[in-house]
């Protein structure tokens, strides 16, 4: 049977049934997995699938990313389920927690550091030189103060990405060179040839953590938000963070 795609726009929700246990596929579950992973595309792994506590579907869960199937794997249900009471995203929970990273095994000396006011409030960001919403978000972090900021550059753009990086990545003051390039348009000068930078190691690590597009924002309680975000929301983002500290 064909898949058909129905978004979820609100579904009223048991109230206290919110998170997943993490434990052994029951036998129903191994039984959609088996039925709706064919069915998703050749090449196509599903990781895991769980019953949920609402409405009789299942999690299927493929990587970091999160849809929904009944217990035939006839439909797939593509979008957010919402406690229509009250207005609880559980799909976007579930992602959030799915692409948490451990902050500290980041290899920040891949990174540049800025640091201002006490740093107090630590963010990593991968952006590419050539990302207009990089450039917007560069000049959010520039009317920020008491914030460290490890920027990964993240070249996925174009070829001009990992050129420009490099001519930045050997400047005599990187973070000025960075913020030259991204808030005031001022191109770095040209590096030596014989600079090293840690483009190849920055891409791995990006692909590791399935950063798709730029800009990619992680705090340090692990959690990202994937591209800008606005003074607000990054101030809402912070407070909701306990303890965060600069490395």
């Amino acid at each position: 049977m064909k898949l058909k795609f129905v978004a979820i726009a609100a579904v009223s929700l048991l109230s206290g049934l919110i998170s997943m246990q993490v434990a052994a596929q029951t036998p129903q579950e191994t039984a959609v997995k088996k039925l709706v992973e064919p069915r998703l595309g050749e090449g196509v792994k599903v990781d895991s699938v769980t019953k949920t506590p609402y409405s009789g579907l299942f999690e299927v869960r493929v990587g970091s990313d999160v849809i929904y199937t009944d217990e035939k794997a006839q439909f797939l249900f593509v979008g957010n389920v919402i406690d229509a009471k009250s207005g609880t995203n559980y799909t976007r929970a579930r992602t959030e927690e799915l692409s948490k990273i451990k902050f500290s095994d980041l290899p920040l000396e891949l990174a540049l550091k800025m640091v201002k006011g006490d740093g107090k409030r630590v963010i990593a960001v991968f952006e590419d030189p050539n990302c207009g919403y990089c450039k917007q978000f560069r000049k959010t972090l520039a009317g920020m103060d008491n914030i460290t900021v490890y920027t990964f550059m993240y070249n996925i753009l174009s070829d001009d990405s990992t050129a420009k990086s490099k001519n930045i990545w050997c400047a005599a003051d990187r973070n000025k060179a960075w913020d030259d390039w991204m808030i005031s348009g001022k191109t770095a000068s040209t590096a030596p040839a014989n600079c090293i930078t840690p483009h190849d190691k920055v891409l791995a690590l990006g692909q590791k953590l399935r950063v798709t597009g730029t800009p990619a924002i992680f705090f340090s309680d692990g959690t990202r938000i994937p591209g800008a975000v606005n003074a607000k929301g990054l101030e809402e983002k912070f407070a909701s963070i306990a303890g965060g500290k600069a490395n």
